[in-house]
């Protein structure tokens, strides 16, 4: 295979086989069945399934209590949260979820956790990429609010532990770092099912006022600018304008602009078809491009050239974790662009180590197991399904082919 393709890497010529396919499928899941076993642990005192774990916890907390602790999803558990949660057992971990509105006492809970607005959303980070993504649930009628608040107010990665100066940091540049991009890998209704709540107009030049569930925070005004059918992308990108409004409807600051663009082919409970491969890699590149695309914000000064990106399926974790993971790889080997500015090389800060250890010897130049694992330390069942983790493999090497 090395000899027809050139560049291919040594590690992914010998790990596209059946043997260790299965090798790194059997040591993904048993990982993350000691997570699972965890997160339950962890549930909101409140949750109704946590009553099932009290005969556990004597053997569970103190044998594991560090992996209880940190991979707890006591917020998201919450049966408060329970309306905003799409799925009852996809809930994401508290150490990095995403909190909307910080320092907004309007919209703490009632159980002391950190001031600000619920979202079913997690900060990740690619491990070879080093770039930053929200990985989220689709919104819901009820959520939809909060996640464009996310958009007009401005959120930042989580400060770097081995940086305690990127928190000062990131807590000057909020604005600046607004996130601009918004990459669906899920049509609104599959299969008869609503998948995603429609939360811009269909039209160009409409317009829609969402409502706040609750709190006291403002209407937003929500205007289709435009939309085109990108086909050798198998993508709709669409231009969306964001405008806050006090409730007697007049304009409250500037309004903000971001990109959304839909991937039109990824089926529910499966993978992108084999002829479709070559359209998920001009999709992903689509996105890396139309994410450091500043001609729809001139005048603006200090942006960052190329912000974090929101990501979402239906639930957030399974085609949300495969398409992170595969940019991840695609940003790594050059065909994405670097985390930074143009031609940026800095170097990328290591995550933090999991508590449940390294991956078996065999599997450590594996550089797609070592992702799918280190993006499910940051948002739970990341890669959700088997053959998501294959079409990754599968993914790349069509990468390095049309490369060649």
């Amino acid at each position: 295979m090395s000899g027809t393709i050139p560049g291919l890497p040594g590690w992914l010529e010998r790990s596209h086989n059946l043997e260790h396919l299965t090798a790194v499928l059997r040591t993904l899941a048993k990982r993350e069945r000691t997570r699972r076993s965890a997160r339950s642990a962890s549930q909101h005192p409140s949750h109704p399934l946590k009553r099932h774990w009290l005969a556990h916890l004597a053997s569970t907390v103190q044998t594991n209590a560090e992996h209880v602790a940190h991979y707890s999803i006591a917020v998201g558990s919450d049966p408060a949260y329970a309306p905003l949660n799409r799925y009852a057992d996809i809930y994401p971990y508290d150490r990095t979820r995403v909190v909307v509105c910080p320092g907004d006492d309007s919209h703490a809970c009632g159980s002391g956790c950190e001031a600000g607005r619920y979202l079913n959303a997690d900060w990740v980070r690619e491990l070879w990429g080093g770039k930053w993504w929200v990985a989220t649930q689709a919104p819901l009628p009820q959520t939809a609010h909060t996640f464009l608040s996310m958009l007009v107010e401005g959120i930042s990665p989580p400060p770097s532990p081995n940086d305690p100066a990127s928190v000062a940091e990131n807590r000057n540049l909020r604005s600046e770092r607004r996130i601009r991009t918004v990459v669906q890998l899920t049509q609104n209704l599959e299969g008869g099912m609503r998948k995603a709540h429609i939360y811009f107009p269909p039209v160009e030049g409409q317009s829609w006022v969402i409502e706040p569930v609750e709190g006291r925070a403002d209407p937003i005004e929500v205007t289709l600018v435009r939309a085109q059918t990108v086909d050798e992308a198998h993508c709709v990108r669409s231009v969306v304008r964001l405008q806050l409004l006090s409730p007697e409807r007049a304009p409250v600051g500037d309004p903000v602009l971001f990109q959304h663009l839909l991937y039109a082919s990824w089926p529910d409970n499966g993978v992108p078809a084999r002829e479709d491969r070559e359209g998920l890699l001009r999709f992903a590149k689509l996105v890396d491009d139309a994410n450091r695309d500043l001609s729809l914000y001139t005048g603006i000064a200090d942006l960052d050239p190329n912000p974090p990106i929101v990501a979402n399926c239906s639930a957030g974790v399974g085609r949300t974790g495969a398409f992170i993971a595969l940019c991840s790889l695609l940003r790594h080997y050059g065909f994405l662009s670097p985390p930074g500015t143009e031609g940026s090389q800095a170097k990328i800060s290591p995550l933090p180590e999991s508590p449940l250890g390294p991956l078996p010897d065999e599997l450590k130049d594996d550089l797609i197991v070592q992702e799918i694992d280190s993006l499910r330390e940051q948002r739970p069942g990341m890669v959700q399904r088997d053959d998501q983790v294959v079409m990754i493999y599968e993914a790349l090497i069509a990468a390095f082919v049309s490369a060649s």
